[in-house]
C-alpha cells in the first residue's frame, strides 16, 4: 500500500511494507508504513522534519496515524533502552524496583536531564510493573534484533 503524498506530512524516506515487520503484529498490522519527511505542522519559513507511522483501517488512512519530531523518536529509543537496562537486573528488587528510590536514571540532554523513573502515581504499579517486565522478557528476541541493528548502524555512523 502506497503512503499518501498529498497530505500535509510530505514523505521523503519511506518504509511502505512496515505491516510485514511490525513486531508481533507483522502481517496483521494496521500500521502500513513509516516515513521521514517534512512535518505537517511546518510554518512559513520554518521547516521541521518528522517521523510518521501511517495507519490504515482497511478502507481509509486513519486519523490515528502518529507524527513525531525526530528528536522525540530518539528520546523514546533512549527511554526504551534505559528501561530495558533496568529490567535486566530488576529481579534483585522484591517489587522490581526500589520504592524508596523510584528514579532509575537521569540522562543529560541539552542542559538538563531526562528523568527515567517508575511511575508511583499508578495505583496498580506493583501488578503493572510485573506485567511490563513479563512482556519485556517475552519480547526479548524481537527487541534484541532491533537493538542489534540499531547498534550496528550507530557504529557505522561513528557513534561508538
Amino acid at each position: 500500500m502506497k503512503i499518501p503524498t498529498t497530505l500535509k506530512h510530505k514523505p521523503v524516506v519511506v518504509c511502505e511494507n512496515y505491516e510485514n515487520v511490525d513486531g508481533r503484529y507483522a502481517y496483521q498490522s494496521d500500521a502500513k508504513g513509516l516515513s521521514l519527511g517534512l512535518a505537517q505542522w511546518n510554518d512559513r519559513g520554518k521547516i521541521d522534519i518528522s517521523a510518521k507511522v501511517w495507519r490504515h483501517t482497511g478502507e481509509k488512512w486513519s486519523r490515528q496515524s502518529e507524527e513525531l519530531p525526530l528528536h522525540r523518536v530518539l528520546d523514546l529509543a533512549i527511554l526504551i533502552c534505559r528501561a530495558k537496562l533496568h529490567f535486566q537486573d530488576a529481579y534483585r528488587y522484591e517489587k522490581l524496583y526500589d520504592p524508596e528510590k523510584p528514579v532509575i536514571d537521569r540522562i543529560g540532554l541539552q542542559g538538563d536531564a531526562m528523568t527515567v523513573a517508575v511511575c508511583q502515581d499508578n495505583d496498580m504499579i506493583d501488578e503493572d510493573i510485573r506485567l511490563f517486565n513479563q512482556v519485556l522478557s517475552e519480547d526479548g528476541e524481537l527487541l534484541g534484533e532491533r537493538l542489534r541493528v540499531l547498534s550496528r548502524i550507530l557504529k557505522e555512523m561513528g557513534y561508538v
